[in-house]
Formats: C-alpha cells, sequence, structure tokens
C-alpha cells in the first residue's frame, strides 16, 4: 500500500485492492466537524510518503487535538497510531479515527469480541453492531485483502464499524477508553494498529494472529498436544450426580483402554454447585464432595477437570445473600446489574432469577475468588478448569456499570481475573468459554470459537452460525491459542441430526485441529459411530486450513455454503492431506476444484474415507456432486493408497 497526503485531498492509503481516504477524528462514537489538519511531519514526497503525522483539532473537540503518527512497517505495511492531547472537555468513552471512504470493498469481516457473538464477511450496509480488535477488508474487483487491526489487547477492547449506507463506505475505529483513569503526565493513546494488504484471505488472518503473538505480553499459551477427553454437558447437561459421573468414568476409560485412545481429560461441567457464586458448596448429589471425586478420575488415567463461571453472581446464592455489595451496580436504578434474566418457567437448573457481575475491584470479592480457585487446585486437585461466561464484566462500559473502584477499563479489570487464575492454577489447562477472545492470549490454553453444540440442523443453536465460527476463526488456532469448536456429537438417539448431519458435523469439528471432546457414553457407540470417533481423534498437533475463505456465494450471505478444509501434518510432510468438502446447503450441490487451489499443487492419489473409493489415476482436480448436510472427506498423497487412513493427518 501506499501513503499520499496533501492539504486538499488528505491521506491515502491506496492499493490495487483496497483504498482508504480521508482521516477524521471520532469522540465518544461521534465523527468531528468543522476539522483543521496540520500535517507536523511529512517524511519525503507527498505522493509516496514513509511516515506522516498530523495534528487533528476542531470545536468537538474542546481544548484538545488528536495526533495521528502513521509510518511504514517493513516492506507491505503500516503502523497507525493516535492520541488526544488536551482535554476534550467530556466524559471519555472512547476515541478514534474514520476513513472517509472505503474503495471497491465488496465484503468486511465483523469479527465479534468473544466466543459466541460470531465472526462474519458482512457487506457494506447501514451501521449495525461493531466488529472487534481487527477487520478484514475484501475487495470487490479483484483477489487478496487488506487488514487492519490492533497488536495488543490487555488494556482496551477496540471497534470496528463500516458504514455503507452511502457510497463509498466509511471505517470507524475507535479505542474504548471507559474513562480511564490517567497518570500525571500522561494522555489517551491508542494502542498500535497495524494495516497491510496480502495476495491471500485466510493467510493474512494468520500474519495478523502471528503480530499479536509477538507483540502480547504474555507468550501465547498453544499446548504441543491437543486438548482431548470428555465433559460431561452434551449429554447429561445439568442433571449430574456423582453416581452416574462415575458410571460414565468407567465407560469411558473402559474404550480408552480397549481401543488405545488418546484421551486425557475427564471434565465435569455445571450442575454440581447450588447456586452461581456458591462454589465452595456442592449439591448433595455428591454425598463425598469433590476431591473425592476428582481423585476417581485421575485413579482412572485421566486429568479431572471441573465447570466455574467465576464472574457470575445468582440472586439466590448465599455469595449474594451474604454479600450484595460484591456485585457491580447499574447506574440506572442503583441496585445491581443483571446481565442475565430468568423470570419464567425455565430457571436454567438454579432457583435465581438474575445473574449479576462479581465485582472483583473489590478487594474482598477479589479474595473470595482467589480462595475459589485456589482450593480447587490445591485442595479438591482440579487439572483443567473450563470457566465459562467470562464476557460479564466486557458488556458495559461507566455509563451503565458502577465498579467498586472506578478508573479501569472493562479490560483491565478482566485482565486482572485472569491473571489471578493463572497464577493460583499454574500450569493446569485452562479453557475460556464465552470469552474474550484476544485479551485472553498468553492466559487460557484453549478458547471457544462458537456457540454451543445442539442436537438439530436448525434452531436456536443451529449448525450453521458454528460452521461459519469456525471457518472464521480459525486463522488462530495454534498461534494465539488452541481452538474448541465444541463436543463432538456421537451418539445414537436423542438429537434430529441425519446420519449425514451427524457425521459431517463431527468431521468438519475434528477437521478443525483444536480440542476434541465428547460428552457421549463412549461404551454405548456402535463401531461405525467409534470408528468415526477414532478418525477425528489425534494426539499431535496439526494445521487446518480454509482455502477459499471469503470467496463470493451467490445470494448466501455467508459465502458459498460448500466449505472446504484442508488439513495437514505439522511434523510428517510426507503424511497424506485430508480434504473435506462439506455442503453445509439445503439442496445438492455440484464442485470441481483445481487441487492447486487448495494448496495441493501438482498431481495426487485420491481416496476417499468411507467408501473407499479411490481414484485411478494421480489427479490435478477434483469433482463431486454432494447431498444437502453431507460432505465427502479424501485423503491426498503423493504415493498411492491402498485404503484410506483411518485418523485425521
Amino acid at each position: 500500500m501506499r501513503l499520499s497526503y496533501s492539504s486538499a485531498d488528505g491521506l491515502a492509503l491506496e492499493s490495487p485492492r483496497i483504498t482508504l481516504r480521508g482521516l477524521r477524528p471520532v469522540l465518544n462514537g461521534a465523527p468531528v466537524e468543522a476539522l483543521q489538519t496540520e500535517a507536523l511531519v511529512v517524511e519525503g514526497p507527498p505522493e509516496s510518503l514513509p511516515a506522516l503525522h498530523l495534528r487533528m483539532a476542531a470545536p468537538a473537540l474542546g481544548g484538545a487535538a488528536l495526533d495521528v503518527a502513521i509510518s511504514q512497517r517493513g516492506a507491505d505495511a503500516w503502523a497507525l497510531r493516535y492520541a488526544l492531547d488536551g482535554d476534550p472537555g467530556v466524559a471519555l468513552d472512547s476515541f478514534g479515527v474514520r476513513f472517509e471512504a472505503v474503495e471497491n470493498l465488496r465484503v468486511w469481516l465483523r469479527n465479534g469480541y468473544f466466543s459466541w457473538d460470531g465472526s462474519r464477511y458482512v457487506e457494506p450496509g447501514p451501521p449495525a453492531d461493531p466488529g472487534y480488535a481487527m477487520t478484514q477488508l475484501l475487495p470487490r474487483e479483484g483477489a487478496g485483502s487488506v487488514v487492519i487491526g490492533f497488536e495488543r489487547h490487555e488494556r482496551f477492547q477496540h471497534t470496528f464499524r463500516v458504514d455503507g449506507s452511502g457510497a463509498p463506505p466509511t471505517l470507524t475505529i475507535e479505542t474504548v477508553w471507559d474513562r480511564k483513569t490517567l497518570n500525571a503526565g500522561s494522555r489517551p493513546e491508542s494502542e498500535t494498529l497495524v494495516i497491510f494488504e496480502r495476495a491471500g484471505v485466510e493467510d493474512s488472518l494468520r500474519a495478523w494472529a502471528k503480530i499479536v503473538a509477538a507483540a502480547s505480553a504474555l507468550p501465547p499459551r498453544v499446548p504441543d498436544q491437543p486438548i482431548t477427553g470428555w465433559s460431561s454437558w452434551y449429554n447429561l447437561y445439568a442433571a449430574i450426580t456423582e453416581e452416574n459421573i462415575l458410571e460414565h468414568l468407567r465407560g469411558v476409560a473402559a474404550v480408552r483402554d480397549r481401543e488405545t485412545l488418546p484421551l486425557r481429560f475427564f471434565q465435569i461441567d455445571d450442575g454440581f454447585t447450588p447456586e452461581m457464586g456458591d462454589w465452595l458448596a456442592v449439591k448433595p448429589q455428591f454425598p463425598r464432595g469433590m476431591k473425592p471425586l476428582l481423585d476417581d478420575i485421575r485413579a482412572a488415567g485421566f486429568a479431572p477437570g471441573l465447570w466455574i463461571a467465576p464472574f457470575m453472581v445468582g440472586n439466590r446464592s448465599r455469595l449474594y445473600r451474604e454479600h450484595p455489595g460484591w456485585v457491580v451496580r447499574d447506574r440506572l436504578t442503583g441496585g445491581p446489574l443483571p446481565l442475565m434474566t430468568f423470570y419464567g418457567e425455565f430457571r436454567w437448573h438454579k432457583r435465581s432469577e438474575e445473574y449479576y457481575i462479581l465485582d472483583t475491584t473489590h478487594p474482598d470479592a477479589f479474595a473470595y475468588l482467589r480462595q475459589v480457585f485456589r482450593t480447587w487446585r490445591r485442595d479438591w486437585g482440579c487439572e483443567y478448569f473450563k470457566t465459562d461466561f467470562m464476557h460479564f464484566p466486557t458488556v458495559h462500559g461507566p455509563d451503565r456499570a458502577v465498579w467498586h473502584t472506578p478508573g479501569l477499563t472493562r479490560i483491565e479489570i478482566w485482565r486482572q481475573v485472569a491473571g489471578m487464575i493463572r497464577g493460583e492454577i499454574g500450569d493446569a489447562m485452562w479453557l475460556g468459554c464465552g470469552c474474550p477472545l484476544w485479551a485472553s492470549v498468553g492466559l487460557v490454553d484453549g478458547v471457544r470459537i462458537g456457540r454451543d453444540v445442539g442436537v438439530s440442523w436448525s434452531g436456536e443453536r443451529a449448525a450453521r452460525s458454528l460452521l461459519r465460527d469456525q471457518a472464521t476463526r480459525n486463522f488462530a488456532n495454534g498461534i494465539l491459542w488452541q481452538a474448541d469448536p465444541d463436543c463432538i456429537l456421537l451418539r445414537e438417539r436423542f438429537h434430529e441430526l441425519s446420519e449425514a448431519e451427524l457425521r459431517s458435523l463431527a468431521i468438519y469439528f475434528g477437521m478443525t485441529a483444536g480440542l476434541v471432546m465428547t460428552s457421549d457414553a463412549l461404551d454405548e457407540l456402535s463401531d461405525e459411530r467409534l470408528r468415526l470417533w477414532k478418525l477425528v481423534l489425534q494426539p499431535r498437533r496439526a494445521i487446518c486450513h480454509f482455502p477459499l475463505l471469503g470467496q463470493p456465494g451467490g445470494s448466501d450471505p455467508d459465502g458459498d455454503p460448500v466449505r472446504v478444509q484442508v488439513r495437514q501434518s505439522t511434523r510428517d510432510q510426507a503424511a497424506p492431506a485430508a480434504i473435506f468438502v462439506f455442503n453445509t446447503g439445503d439442496a445438492p450441490a455440484e464442485r470441481t476444484y483445481p487441487l492447486a487451489r487448495l494448496g495441493l499443487p501438482g498431481a495426487w492419489h485420491i481416496v476417499e474415507w468411507g467408501s473407499g473409493r479411490g481414484w485411478p489415476e494421480p489427479v490435478e482436480r477434483i469433482s463431486l456432486t454432494l447431498a444437502p448436510h453431507g460432505g465427502a472427506l479424501l485423503f491426498a498423497s503423493r504415493q498411492p493408497l491402498a485404503a484410506p487412513p483411518d485418523r485425521l493427518p
């Protein structure tokens, strides 16, 4: 991209793919008018600059001005920072910049902030929900992409909004300041924003993830081995007892030993505590308490795990009854700020009607939560922590949420707790669910990257959204953390999926090369379902690509309904590659793909898993016809394959 500037035309970052023109300050979500811009530093010829420093003033900024510094980073990237110099005269919730024109834009990546709010490519239109941390701009004409994203995420949320109600669209980027208290002599300043272009789509997202990894205050925790095992939730849900947990433990251990399965963890999910917040109390259904049960799991050869929602406090909990001042208050009502409510028939297997945010800026509340994790780790012997609803403190800023100790951003509050958790659990494995994706880098080992898996193709937990989020968030897997696509459904009954849907979803989740967990009774599986489970279990790390990510898809807003994954071993370059072609649409689909387009140049021997059908000669392209919701798993090898492998690479 080429940087230029003139007093008449303003700033421009130009490329054959996407061009960004014009720059304007944004204060508390509103673009600043009546702008006066002064170029303080212009290095080089104005039509091709290596660096630029602008100072922007306007009546709406009060006595402040926005300083913007942009400089070249390497051969093909730019680094941009902005800061408010002076007092804007208003409470500062957010500030940033707006590019006045984004030229040749087809779609932009609206990247959600935490596990469940989704990521998808969106056509420019009227202002909608923002994206967070970064965005990717795909051109209307031409290939490749432009990525714009912040490199650090330990202090602030960062929002991205594309407004396509006019032509061309605008792009607004803001730092969520949250009325943060400044130290003497400092000023509100953003993290570094990087802007670069690439010839591909997924590879440019991976490049941004590597920038975040390198800039992170703590190095990413990427386990050498995939997190594999069993979790109670998607089979027993909240109806757990010591008896049925032990029954499943015996069954899982027996099948693991008989089939030599690489299962490492056995995790008890929600249902063993009486109310959210009462984390040191246990229901009567666990008469011995949790330590003896975790000891039984360990004796069976698994690392024992537990579920907790550390920021949640139910209004019927003993914790809230005894310490009502330990929850975040609502600035509008003066009472506790409920983030979830259950006023009707469904009460989520608890008695609480409302769920509040634990105010961890209160020293006593923070100390209580520290004691919980210390007890679970040191006394109970928990070795795997699944922390849920981790987004709770990140939802509201100080315009709504009143914390015991003001002056911190919502992310600084979150990081204080997350750092404490890591300190208390030591080297135990940690999965963040409902979790901020980027603030958690360096602290968690794994992150859920979509919503909970459901038992039907459509509905509240539809498969479509899960499929989309796996594709658009896969790029960070193995770079920032291990991605969790959620548990794989294997059971024969008690779901509404067809055989083809269940098989395709299992392979799709397994292909992502992240966590591989199930909740089903392994000793009740048929031979065919057990074969499917063994296929996706892999004791070593691999890499999964979505080589066609972001391509146009006709009338489908999420792109082509046929998804393609390519998975390869990171250790054995001669091992066969796996190609999964999945028709997520409701009509039959025929597709032909040159293998070079999938990242596999040259001729390959192809054999299909399941049918065992092989192509008679090496081929450079594949053609498939797929039923609705059906898929084909192919193995590609430079050498002839007598039969398909029984496990993914």
